[in-house]
């Protein structure tokens, strides 16, 4: 496998961040400094700001913002010594994740739903709603 990068797709610095083996669909925006694992797959228009880590596992669907220093996980007792252990991380169409966040192994961020700054995702989090705090709970929005 290799990378393969869409159309329109631009990588800031693409020499500062490290990009492993991923698919980045159409019309993206990736800032320098991030961290791109194998079989990452990305979505169409989706941004990724700077100081990201994304490993193996995620899945981030069209339209989705990734705010600066953003981390996602994929392990829930590091370090797996087989990638079988891994959990698969989820970004939903639409969603955006705020500064600093942190989400942690096996979770998805619903359709159109906002996490806040700083918050520390623990679970699954329901389309359309606004999700913050540590450990992140829903703010607004439809509650399930």
């Amino acid at each position: 496998m290799s990378m393969k990068v869409g159309d329109n797709t631009k990588i800031w610095h693409q020499e500062l961040s490290n990009i492993q083996d991923c698919e980045i669909g159409d019309n993206c925006k990736i800032h320098s400094h991030v961290w791109i694992g194998d079989g990452v797959k990305i979505g169409n228009n989706v941004k990724i700001q700077a100081f990201c880590f994304i490993p193996s596992g995620v899945i981030i669907e069209d339209d989705a913002f990734i705010g600066p220093r953003v981390t996602m996980t994929n392990d829930k007792y590091p370090p797996a010594n087989d990638s079988s252990a891994w959990l698969e991380t989820r970004v939903c169409k639409g969603a955006s994740i705020g500064a600093g966040a942190v989400l942690l192994p096996g979770i998805t961020i619903g359709e159109g739903s906002r996490i806040g700054a700083g918050s520390v995702v623990t679970r699954d989090v329901p389309p359309g709603v606004v999700a913050c705090g540590n450990p992140a709970r829903i703010m607004a929005g439809k509650k399930p």
